[in-house]
């Protein structure tokens, strides 16, 4: 008898995981398969009878929380309003079996019940404390070992065990500013999009595993990594958006207004103001603001008066720093905590192909440390490869910066060598990334390119710069 495969993806993201099923379910109803294995998802017997792998079950559970919504101790209640299923490009009842087709798995004739997830006309209710509890009690280990490690660095055994209790303003703000170094070390990276679980874009949860692994993330990734920790441990936060040469006042309107129809036509002044974001956290008796980012901005933690500046609504002081190869003055705002967990919720679940735009769209490139920019360079042909590496040349001599571009992806260069003796993993990481990024790329573009590496360095001139 021919086994039965029920193939669960999601249409924005691509995420795809797949699981055996028991013989005689394919004839059950769409809604009957969702309950028993996406609702209930018996994880323990199916990875002990070999019916799903350890990936798949990964994705599986991260669909939970896209399809159901959940309580704040994080059990499970019924669908999210506006969430259906697709197949072969048409809905799927619930109330229906599902259509099997022909296929193969590790070369074995199965029948494939292949769904689709489609969020589009879902909302943005999200309960956030329901979210980060599911979440941590998956990978509780992991994520208490971060802890564990990040504190260690400056305290005892014993001041750890104190700080893991912050029931003091001192131990509140010793503990968010450990755990937000240990953020900060960690690379400024995109090329984890392309390597590993190719996640588009990660949750905070997700980052936080991503960081124990050697990893990182953008800055929209390591806020909510960072907020994804001190939730666990009651600290009140919120998250700050900011943007280069944006002083304010912040157009909130207008930025609800795109989250909620996704129209970004003749917005450009009005997002600047989302190009960057941070945390201002409640430490008792202050507030202390705090960037840990990386990249080419310093560690920050200011509290009291140094806060303030940076926030005054009257003269907001900003911090001057150079992403990549340009100088910036970074005003930091505080707005309605709606639009930046939207903005992170659609970047999320709603936003084709992000990983490519935060990469080539928003510039960011593939990393960037103290040292060095790391970008990919992709073209038609020869032509086109050599206007946009003068492209690049020209950006950098502007800056009096060293460069390098290579057509065939590799870091065989000064730079590229450079580069990789600073960061060796993030530079095999970038290597390994080539094949999957030009495949999304292609994609993208709909029309087939190549790929090379630009290396630009940044020298003694990265990271914050005097204010004027």
């Amino acid at each position: 008898m021919t086994s039965a495969v029920l193939q669960l993806g999601d249409t924005v993201t691509e995420r795809r995981c797949a699981l055996r099923l028991d013989a005689g379910e394919a004839a059950l109803p769409l809604s009957g398969l969702l309950d028993r294995y996406l609702r209930r998802c018996p994880s323990g017997r199916l990875l002990e009878e070999g019916r799903i792998t350890s990936e798949s079950l990964e994705t599986l559970l991260d669909f939970q929380d896209l399809v159901y919504s959940c309580s704040d101790s994080g059990e499970l209640r019924g669908m999210y309003p506006g969430v259906e299923f697709v197949q072969g490009g048409r809905p799927a009842a619930l109330e229906r079996p599902l259509t099997a087709q022909p296929g193969r798995v590790g070369g074995v004739e199965v029948s494939a019940l292949d769904v689709r997830i489609d969020r589009s006309d879902a909302g943005y209710d999200r309960n956030r404390a329901g979210f980060n509890r599911r979440r941590w009690d998956r990978h509780a280990e992991v994520y208490e070992g971060f802890v564990r490690e990040s504190l260690s660095r400056d305290h005892t055994e014993a001041e750890v065990e104190e700080l893991l209790e912050p029931e003091t303003s001192v131990r509140r703000a010793a503990l968010v500013r450990g755990l937000a170094r240990r953020v900060w070390e960690s690379d400024f990276e995109s090329y984890s999009r392309f390597v590993g679980r190719r996640l588009p874009y990660k949750t905070g949860d997700e980052t936080v595993r991503g960081m124990s692994a050697g990893g990182g993330g953008v800055c929209s990734e390591k806020v909510q990594a960072l907020r994804f920790l001190t939730d666990h441990f009651g600290i009140e936060s919120e998250i700050l958006l900011a943007g280069a040469d944006a002083p304010g006042p912040v157009p909130a309107e207008r930025l609800r207004e795109m989250l909620d129809t996704f129209d970004f036509r003749f917005a450009k002044r009005h997002m600047r103001y989302w190009q960057h974001s941070a945390l201002l956290y409640d430490v008792g008796g202050s507030w202390a603001l705090v960037d840990a980012t990386n990249g080419n901005i310093p560690f920050l933690f200011l509290e009291g008066e140094e806060s303030g500046r940076m926030l005054s609504e009257e003269e907001k002081e900003p911090i001057v720093v150079r992403m990549a190869v340009q100088t910036e003055r970074m005003y930091y705002h505080r707005v309605s905590q709606d639009i930046p967990e939207d903005l992170f919720f659609a970047m999320e679940s709603w936003v084709p192909d992000i990983d490519l735009v935060q990469v080539f769209d928003n510039e960011l490139g593939l990393m960037i440390s103290s040292g060095y920019f790391v970008t990919p360079i992709v073209y038609k042909n020869e032509a086109d490869y050599e206007r946009l590496r003068e492209g690049y040349a020209a950006a950098a001599a502007a800056a009096g910066l060293d460069f390098h571009a290579t057509p065939d992806w590799s870091l065989d260069s000064r730079l590229g060598e450079g580069f990789a003796v600073e960061s060796p993993s993030a530079a095999e990481k970038i290597l390994a990334a080539r094949d999957h990024l030009l495949a999304r790329y292609n994609r993208w573009e709909a029309a087939e390119h190549d790929a090379g590496l630009v290396v630009i360095a940044l020298g003694s001139n990265g990271g914050a710069l005097p204010i004027p």
